[in-house]
C-alpha cells in the first residue's frame, strides 16, 4: 500500500509499505493492505513503517489518518 507522511512544513515520506502502525488516541493499531477506508486522530507517539523487511520509525506531535482505496495519508505535527 501507499503511504504519505506529511507536516505543514514538508513531506516526511511517501512510499510503499506492508505495515503502518499508528499512535491512536485509543492506542496503538495496525494497517495492512486493502484495510478497511478509516480516519482517526493520533497522539504524540512514533509511526512504525515496515517496507521490505525494513523498519522505519518517525516521531510525531499529534495529527490525523486517513485510509482509502490503499493509500494511508498522515497529516501531521
Amino acid at each position: 500500500m501507499k503511504i504519505e507522511i506529511n507536516t505543514p512544513e514538508k513531506e516526511i515520506f511517501s512510499g510503499n509499505v506492508s505495515l503502518v502502525q499508528l499512535p491512536g488516541i485509543d492506542g496503538l493499531f495496525e494497517i495492512l493492505d486493502n484495510h478497511a477506508p478509516l480516519v482517526a486522530a493520533l497522539k504524540k507517539g512514533k509511526i512504525k513503517l515496515v517496507s521490505n523487511g525494513n523498519t522505519l520509525f518517525f516521531d510525531i506531535d499529534g495529527g490525523i489518518v486517513e485510509v482509502l482505496k490503499n493509500k494511508v495519508e498522515v497529516l501531521a505535527e
